[in-house]
């Protein structure tokens, strides 16, 4: 049977209790499944109120989750671990592009439509995410939803470079099954929301495998104090690399310190890591923000091996209409040398969604029995008490 999991229920009604004033954000995410803060893990930086990519006003962001069969692997008919992950910088209700930049840490992955990102300075549409073998089918997907839902804005032929990236699933997933079709690309795309973000196994992060643990989704952000412009930045991250005793978290190398059978002989994997901000950033700046990124995946132990794609897009929902109509545009920027708290929000953050990925996942068994433990919570704060590293 073919399972397509939608937001629950349960999340929806504490957002909305939330957005009504009778419940904080944060609790209202906090409730619905144990994040790292939960557990005591010492963070640095201020959180915006859902600690979330879409703290970051008019960002939206939704998943298609596809969990079928078991047991042994029948090439087409799974068991199946995989789904697809999108993020809109301005929302499903805005064409209007955004201005990006990307950059890559290391290059066995994939991220298509970043070459007019570079040349244009613009990400126009959303960032979708998904397994390594259904790039090509939700690229066209999302051709496909744009032309649906869109307007040719005065041009007779309409074009698209849909930015769609991929990290593997297949040591839990069927990924030679194919099982991602352009109608999950589409529904991640209709489910689309501002609000909390679930994590773990959800969407494109639902067979992923970080530092040998189950790994997936996860999210984090920033809010920046009124005197460096009171900007957030917001991180989502889907988490696919690393060994067991690479992993550190909050400097503690907790991956030594929990016994286990392995998965992964070498570093290998990848990681896509989006990084949204409302900071008026013009596309170079939003590049040097992208670079930021591996600073904080370092502070979780990675070193980027040579089998892991470890790809970044950064971008700037300020600007609006940047991209529209003729003649010289009318433009803010931070100058370069307010930047740094920027900089450093985009560390702290990264550094946290990769962890709360990992909280959030559950242990998950996929093709020939294969499986993937969940990060033990109650391990791990034992774990950070030793090393005097639980957060009051």
């Amino acid at each position: 049977m073919r399972l397509k999991y939608r937001l629950p229920e349960a999340i929806a009604i504490l957002a909305i209790a939330a957005s009504s004033g009778n419940l904080s954000p944060a609790r209202a995410q906090s409730q619905t499944k144990v994040r790292a803060r939960d557990l005591g893990v010492p963070f640095e930086g201020k959180p915006g109120p859902l600690d979330a990519i879409t703290d970051v006003q008019r960002v939206e962001v939704g998943f298609s989750t596809l969990i079928s069969g078991e047991g042994k692997l029948v090439v087409g008919q799974g068991p199946v671990r995989t789904g697809v992950t999108a993020v809109l910088p301005r929302g499903r209700d805005s064409s209007d592009p955004v201005f990006a930049g990307w950059f890559t840490e290391n290059g066995n992955g994939e991220m298509t439509g970043t070459t007019w990102v570079e040349e244009s300075g613009f990400l126009e549409g959303p960032v979708m995410i998904t397994n390594t073998h259904s790039v090509g089918v939700v690229r066209d997907a999302v051709i496909a939803w744009r032309v649906k839902h869109g307007q040719p804005a005065g041009s007779e032929y309409w074009w698209s470079l849909p930015v769609v990236a991929e990290t593997y699933d297949g040591y839990l997933n069927d990924v030679n099954g194919f099982h991602v079709k352009p109608e999950d690309a589409f529904k991640a795309l209709e489910d689309a929301r501002s609000g909390p973000v679930p994590e773990g196994n959800v969407g494109g992060g639902t067979g992923m495998v970080c530092y040998e643990f189950k790994g997936g989704t996860g999210t984090a952000s920033r809010r920046l104090e009124a005197g460096a412009g009171g900007y957030t930045v917001g991180v989502l991250v889907q988490c696919n690399y690393g060994q067991k005793d690479q992993l550190r978290i909050a400097g503690v190398p907790v991956g030594r310190e929990i016994a286990g059978p392995k998965v992964w002989d070498d570093d290998v994997g990848s990681i896509i890591v989006v990084v949204a901000t409302n900071a008026p950033l013009i596309p170079a700046q939003l590049k040097r923000i992208a670079r930021r990124v591996t600073l904080g995946l370092g502070r979780d132990g990675s070193y980027s091996g040579d089998g892991s794609g470890d790809i970044f897009i950064a971008f700037s929902t300020a600007n609006l209409g940047a991209a529209s109509g003729t003649g010289v545009r009318q433009l803010g920027m931070l100058s370069n040398d307010q930047i740094n708290p920027i900089f450093l929000a985009t560390v702290q953050a990264t550094e946290e969604a990769v962890v709360n990925a990992m909280i959030a996942a559950e242990t998950m068994t996929g093709i020939q029995g294969h499986t993937v433990v969940a990060l033990p919570h109650d391990r791990l704060r034992e774990i950070l008490k030793k090393y005097n590293r639980v957060a009051p």
